[in-house]
């Protein structure tokens, strides 16, 4: 019987805290067994020839929302293939009660179970979720769903109170809540800090921060001036509103001591807002994320509507300022937001248009293209932002995020000098458009390998799903 069940040789990894070596990797029963300089060709029963390419930790992407537009299962299926087509081997996506998803409210004991099973058989890449508690009675389920491997949970702060401009219900209506605002926020904020003080483990609270009255006073303003596209919507729910959320989430943070995740930062005023406040409370638990549309983005140089999202693409000084707290190492994590939101959903009309779009396969493409080759970012600095942090936040690490002895062999193959023009096939996603048509990206995975299993190669997904739901934290 041979040594390993897989060799990748001949390549380049990045491994953690060094950057890039050469060496050979033996994978044995899914694990990492072996990191070494050399590994006979002939001690495994399969060989990856890696000559030329870079051997990066599959991607861990924390911000993904399975199922909001479409049946969960087809969803799953559909944009997980869509992720390992871009070195992404871990999905976290966030779930709620309320309007879309299942379209359904009650007791997650009754609905986190059919979210599993839905899920089960349907992930290409492995997959946990980030869940919602948006009714008091749900609050009450916080310690249950961290038992059930569910150690990040979110508010939408945008939400309260908020009389939907692209829809004709009341927030109340479409979050199916009862007191969806500041004090169901610290009240969660309450119940989450106390699970990670209880077992010593980092147990979180995503805010999705933008202010929904501002929101309804800028966009009539926008209406008014005639402004049109996206620099409308941006500019009806512009910077100001994440601003004061983010300084709202602060003084909660402050006084629950709460781990909070600073989700999609999208501009200049609120990545500096954010960078602030951890600077300001020293000891607070902040994570900083932003998205790679909002760092390849800008709407200075997009027609039309479908890059419609939440919050919205900013001008090119936003996108700038993005890229700089990135470099000088501000950002913590750099995430898709992926929603798979069919064209006909943005329909011709900004405010009635659904916000969101796909991007997965484009995390390692953009970093390394945008980030290594233009700007100099680290390739160990690009592992980390879409890796070894967010495995590490989310309660994922060593297993996830790391190319090492002991942790999954979760591997992306990429050749940094293939340049590849983004068109919707090459994505694999279900989508029927994408914004970023027409992009030329330089560097881009080529393989991906799940758990020691090669799923992706040669443009095809490689046989049946095989990913599994990763209970938190991962031991």
């Amino acid at each position: 019987m041979n040594r390993y069940d897989l060799a990748v040789l001949n390549g380049t990894a990045v491994l953690p805290a060094v950057g890039p070596v050469r060496v050979d990797l033996g994978i044995k029963d899914g694990k990492i067994a072996t990191i070494a300089r050399f590994i006979p060709a002939d001690e495994a029963n399969e060989i990856v020839d890696a000559t030329n390419l870079h051997i990066l930790p599959g991607a861990v992407d924390s911000h993904f929302h399975v199922g909001i537009y479409r049946p969960h299962s087809e969803d799953a299926r559909s944009e997980s293939e869509s992720a390992i087509s871009g070195g992404v081997t871990t999905i976290l996506s966030y779930f709620r009660t309320g309007h879309h998803y299942l379209n359904k409210t009650g007791p997650y004991r009754e609905i986190f179970p059919e979210v599993l099973s839905l899920s089960a058989g349907n992930f290409f890449c492995d997959y946990g979720y980030h869940i919602a508690p948006m009714t008091s009675m749900q609050l009450d389920e916080v310690a249950w769903l961290v038992d059930q491997g569910v150690t990040s949970f979110k508010f939408y702060m945008f939400y309260k109170a908020l009389n939907l401009s692209s829809d004709s219900t009341r927030g109340s209506e479409y979050t199916m809540a009862d007191n969806y605002d500041l004090g169901h926020l610290y009240e969660l904020m309450e119940r989450v800090a106390e699970e990670a003080r209880k077992r010593n483990i980092r147990v979180s609270l995503s805010l999705h921060c933008e202010n929904p009255e501002l929101i309804r006073v800028f966009i009539a303003k926008v209406k008014e001036q005639g402004i049109k596209g996206l620099e409308a919507y941006s500019k009806g729910r512009p910077p100001l509103t994440e601003v004061l959320s983010i300084e709202e989430a602060g003084v909660l943070t402050k006084a629950t001591e709460c781990p909070v995740n600073l989700l999609h930062l999208s501009s200049k005023d609120a990545i500096n807002t954010a960078i602030d406040l951890r600077r300001r409370h020293v000891g607070l638990d902040l994570l900083l994320e932003t998205t790679l549309h909002h760092l390849a983005l800008n709407y200075e140089e997009l027609e039309g509507i479908n890059a419609k999202v939440n919050p919205p693409i900013r001008a090119k000084e936003d996108q700038q300022a993005l890229w700089k707290a990135l470099l000088e190492g501000e950002v913590d994590t750099v995430v898709s937001d992926h929603a798979c939101c069919m064209e006909e959903m943005k329909k011709d009309e900004l405010w009635a248009a659904l916000p969101g779009f796909g991007g997965t396969s484009l995390l390692y493409p953009v970093l390394l293209s945008e980030g290594v080759r233009k700007r100099g970012l680290s390739l160990l600095r690009a592992v980390e932002l879409v890796s070894t942090n967010p495995a590490r936040k989310y309660g994922l690490f060593p297993q996830k995020g790391v190319i090492a002895v002991g942790s999954d062999a979760d591997l992306a193959l990429c050749d940094l000098e293939k340049t590849q023009v983004v068109a919707v096939d090459s994505l694999h996603s279900a989508q029927d458009y994408t914004p970023f048509a027409g992009f030329p990206f330089t560097g881009w995975p080529i393989m991906t390998i799940l758990r020691g299993n090669v799923v992706f190669m040669d443009s095809m997904t490689q046989g049946a799903p095989q990913g599994a739901y990763i209970k938190r934290p991962a031991i």
